[in-house]
């Protein structure tokens, strides 16, 4: 598609700059943008936050992320609020992000929820290319928005496909599909008595079996309504899934993981991405 097509663009590129990482080339178009980088503590990691400026994503919108980190350069990447997918008549929303890692890079891209409206349908194509020595951790939620009849699933389809490419070879797929109107969605296999869906993955040489255990006694220390699982990838890797009734439930989950993440592989103190 070429560039008139698409409601919004951001291209993001970051490097190694004498041992700091730093903006190569920033580009954004129309509905999306980003604020200025900012520093957490001393990692002299830029932390990006993406801010979608019409307030939400509206019938046919289209969106475009393109984001590379180079080698030995870090970047946390997040969203300043909730995606919000309003009522979509005619053609649902269409979101694709586009990831290149490249040997020795670093990406959090860790996202606010996304929240499906009344009659929203939404699809997300999030692909990721990473070289070896590369670490990612990718962050996503679904979750219900108001709806005037007071349903949990008013929404007609929310849908996220994440491909993950480790030198060329497919390693991750993953295609989520909440369609409430053509599923039995609050069944067993489905949300069961649940409405949120969380999914975070991680993808490093540095993870190992017990890493993976050290998670799962954290996580089952969380309190909250939830249910979660921990599955270790064909590469060196997890996925964490949570169902719960609330984001914050979910996000209590991911938070706990990733500090225990930052403080076995970095000895560091989980930075905040506090918004409001």
């Amino acid at each position: 598609m070429s560039k008139p097509e698409w409601t919004g663009i951001l291209n993001l590129d970051i490097e190694n700059r004498a041992g700091k990482s730093v903006p190569k080339n920033v580009y954004f178009h129309d509905a999306l943008k980003v604020q200025r980088p900012i520093y957490h503590g001393r990692t002299g990691r830029p932390c990006y936050y993406i801010l979608n400026v019409g307030g939400g994503y509206l019938d046919g919108d289209t969106y475009r992320t393109e984001v590379r980190v180079r080698e030995n350069a870090e970047l946390t990447l997040t969203t300043l609020g909730a995606t919000l997918i309003y009522k979509t008549p005619t053609k649902p929303v269409y979101q694709e992000t586009e990831i290149f890692l490249a040997e020795n890079s670093y990406l959090e891209y860790l996202s606010d929820p996304i929240i499906g409206y009344e009659k929203a349908r939404y699809s997300q194509l999030d692909t990721i290319h990473m070289k070896k020595g590369a670490t990612l951790l990718y962050s996503d939620i679904l979750t219900p928005g108001w709806s005037a009849e007071g349903r949990s699933f008013s929404y007609d389809m929310l849908q996220l496909r994440t491909n993950i490419y480790m030198e060329d070879e497919l390693v991750v797929y993953d295609n989520i599909k909440l369609e409430p109107a053509v599923q039995k969605i609050d069944v067993l296999g489905f949300m069961e008595d649940y409405t949120h869906l969380g999914t975070f993955i991680v993808i490093s040489e540095k993870a190992d079996g017990e890493l993976v255990k050290r998670l799962q006694e954290v996580i089952n220390e969380q309190a909250g309504d939830f249910k979660a699982g921990i599955s270790s990838l064909m590469v060196s890797g997890f996925t964490v899934r949570v169902m719960a009734n609330m984001t914050q439930d979910i996000e209590k989950v991911f938070s706990a993981c990733q500090k225990l993440i930052s403080e076995t592989w970095y000895n560091k103190q989980l930075s905040s991405l506090r918004k409001y």
